[in-house]
């Protein structure tokens, strides 16, 4: 039995997971207006229309990702950065019956076709936009954390403290390791509820707070004024 078994059987779930954190994310949507989604959204330069439209797009990106392994044939996530900026500039003005309805499709069309996926195409290597290899198994990990935390980004009431336990509990440390990657300064980080610890580089300071407080520090999505310890500044990931 290969490394991936338990990949495979936990598909169903992570799905499951997948579909429960859209669906938050369309309730909170569905209570704009018009008017609120040309405000500014938690990300530099991006309206809440920008983050809507981004995420109908990306999992429009994942669709082509399960495509390539389902069918063999290579399927980049986006043809070019180019044009999934252009996309994304020119659903932001949109208003919001139409952002959602593309919203919903757009996860509806990639949450089928991941429930057809054939049990062997799952192990199937296939690249993120960034060029990095990962099997087909991390997609739907990958469109969780877009939805997760751009549901954070609309800056419409969800925030970090409402991202589900589990969630937070492999976000934390796949950040902590992304960070530790990605040099720069050293340190600890212990979330005070779930009593996880991790270390980036060589530690000088030690940062505690919740789990998803640290998570959303180490992400650039909190200033982490709700943590203790000396931070050292971070560069936002978008």
């Amino acid at each position: 039995m290969t490394s991936e078994a338990p990949e495979l059987t936990g598909i169903p779930d992570r799905l499951d997971t997948v579909a429960a954190a859209t669906a938050r994310l369309l309730h909170t949507a569905e209570h704009l207006q018009d008017a609120d989604l040309v405000d500014p959204s938690l990300l530099p330069g991006w309206t809440r229309g920008h983050v809507l439209a981004h995420l109908s797009r990306n999992a429009d990106s994942l669709v082509n990702l399960l495509l390539w392994a389902r069918t063999g044939i290579e399927t980049p996530q986006y043809a070019s950065a180019f044009l999934r900026e252009a996309d994304i500039e020119a659903g932001a003005p949109r208003p919001l019956r139409e952002q959602l309805e593309d919203l919903a499709a757009a996860s509806e069309r990639w949450l089928s076709l991941a429930r057809v996926m054939p049990a062997d195409r799952w192990p199937t290597p296939v690249r993120n936009r960034a060029g990095g290899e990962v099997p087909a198994t991390r997609v739907p990990w990958m469109r969780l954390l877009e939805v997760e935390i751009h549901h954070v980004d609309l800056n419409s009431g969800y925030t970090p403290a409402d991202w589900p336990s589990a969630f937070v509990d492999r976000l934390l440390p796949v950040t902590v390791a992304d960070r530790a990657a990605a040099g720069g300064p050293g340190f600890t980080v212990r979330a005070t509820d779930t009593g996880y610890t991790g270390v980036v580089g060589e530690p000088e300071t030690e940062i505690t707070g919740s789990a998803a407080a640290l998570a959303a520090w180490l992400i650039g999505r909190s200033p982490g004024t709700d943590l203790t310890g000396d931070l050292p500044p971070l560069t936002a990931w978008k």
